[in-house]
């Protein structure tokens, strides 16, 4: 698989466009969903969740002495900061796993109910039908979740072979569709929902989870096309409610339509809103709109995901992130300001100062988990800018991001972004307090670069 799957004095006028907000107002709600008896389920992820992912560092070759060790350095490292989902990529079941990659006629590891079980060769614990139980007892004693990716369906060897779906007279063919193939995975077939034993094969399947003490799922091939997978989608949340263990969902990869921003939200906790995300600008510049159009539907128990931050030491160890330091500023404030879940995609074990410093600045991730309200402002081409407030509502924080080539001056009058001066200036990276201001913040970025301040009303 492909890994990369001049002065601007702003007007007092400025409003704010394209989703119909009044300035320095907060979004509208998100609609209310119709159609369902599910609604968000706040108490799983009532903040953006945070955490660690093996994607971006190991393909799909991560063993069990790696997880172990990647988790004990983001017990130490990372998790004071409030990083606490570990999550096992794809292919955990592959014995033969080397690279980003996928074998065309993969042979997995399976339980006798055609359910993918951890390769025993790269995860020891998992044998004798122990699967991740072990692993995650161990991460959990860390203090950390435990997560896991899956592929959409029924695994393509367990048809082969016609294995029984547990607690049914049914088997793997009876409830395969053959013609529903991820484009870009050999592993698996889709569930056709229709057919007898459907429901009850991810009934298992999530029950399988459960059992191993599995807290966040993130399920792949899932969200495009999404109306084609929609009933796998309502089926895994249907299973996740009877497991008997609370667990997160999180589709990918997307880009999932905004349309369908309603039904999304009452079936998971995160969704993805575009392909992989990895380090290039250009991906990076489109993310803004993405996250720009998700608005109404970010809150409690609903988050748009970005993606994973590829930043440290990547690709299979073969180089560091291509993004500036600017850029990676820029990342981590959008992702923040846009309340996008943040997970570290970069491998630990050489993770840097200077990365540290970037993911566990506690005035960020303060806006990223403790801000509301938080809106996208059309201003003028290559500058974009959000607001949110604090979460006691006695600040405003402004993000301003220059998307250009070149370096910029920026002054945003404070009226834009719903405040009335004067006003206290902190700068939340620099987590210094700046002169105060009396009707309009001014910033100079160089290109491709972000900066994020929090305003206190002095009246």
């Amino acid at each position: 698989m492909d890994m990369s799957r001049r002065t601007a004095i702003l007007a007092a006028t400025v409003s704010l466009g394209g989703l119909g907000f009044e300035a320095g107002a907060a979004p509208a709600p998100a609609p209310k969903p119709s159609g369902s008896a599910l609604q968000p389920t706040t108490t799983l992820a009532p903040r953006p969740p945070m955490g660690w992912n093996s994607w971006n560092s190991f393909a799909g070759t991560i063993t069990e002495a790696q997880a172990l060790e990647t988790a004990a350095i983001m017990r130490d490292k990372l998790l004071p900061s409030g990083y606490d989902v570990f999550t096992v990529d794809i292919q955990w079941y592959e014995p033969e796993a080397s690279s980003y990659t996928y074998n065309a006629n993969p042979v997995p590891a399976l339980d006798a109910h055609g359910r993918l079980v951890p390769a025993p060769n790269r995860f020891p614990s998992a044998a004798k039908g122990r699967g991740f139980a072990p692993l995650a007892a161990k991460v959990h004693a860390m203090g950390l979740k435990f997560g896991i990716h899956v592929m959409r369906g029924i695994a393509r060897h367990a048809v082969k072979q016609n294995l029984p779906v547990l607690g049914t007279a049914y088997r793997a063919q009876d409830i395969a569709d053959t013609s529903s193939i991820c484009s870009w995975n050999p592993d698996m077939y889709g569930v056709d929902m229709t057919k007898p034993g459907a429901q009850e094969y991810y009934d298992g399947l999530f029950r399988l989870y459960a059992s191993w003490g599995v807290d966040f799922v993130k399920m792949d091939d899932m969200s495009r096309p999404y109306d084609a997978h929609a009933p796998e989608i309502e089926a895994a949340a249907k299973a996740i409610a009877r497991c008997g263990r609370p667990m997160m969902l999180s589709l990918s990869p997307g880009e999932t339509p905004v349309l369908r921003g309603e039904h999304v939200r009452r079936h998971a906790q995160m969704w993805r809103i575009s392909d992989d995300f990895w380090d290039e600008w250009a991906q990076l510049e489109a993310q803004f709109t993405r996250l720009e159009n998700w608005t109404p539907y970010r809150g409690p128990g609903s988050w748009p995901d970005a993606d994973m931050l590829p930043l440290g030491r990547l690709a299979l160890g073969e180089r560091d992130t291509r993004f500036t330091p600017d850029e990676q500023r820029t990342l981590m404030t959008l992702w923040s300001i846009a309340r996008s879940p943040l997970i570290m995609g970069g491998d630990l074990r050489h993770l840097d100062d200077a990365t540290l410093a970037l993911l566990t600045n506690p005035e960020v991730l303060a806006v990223n988990q403790r801000s509301t309200g938080n809106a996208p402002h059309f201003l003028e081409d290559g500058i974009r800018a959000w607001s949110a407030w604090s979460e006691d509502g006695k600040a405003r924080y402004l993000a301003l991001f220059n998307t250009g080539d070149k370096p910029r001056d920026v002054t945003v009058p404070l009226r834009t972004v719903g405040m009335a001066g004067p006003a206290k200036l902190r700068d939340v990276w620099q987590r210094r307090d700046l002169a105060p201001v009396r009707d309009a913040v001014s910033t100079h970025l160089a290109a491709h670069a972000g900066t994020l301040f929090r305003l206190d009303g002095m009246g």
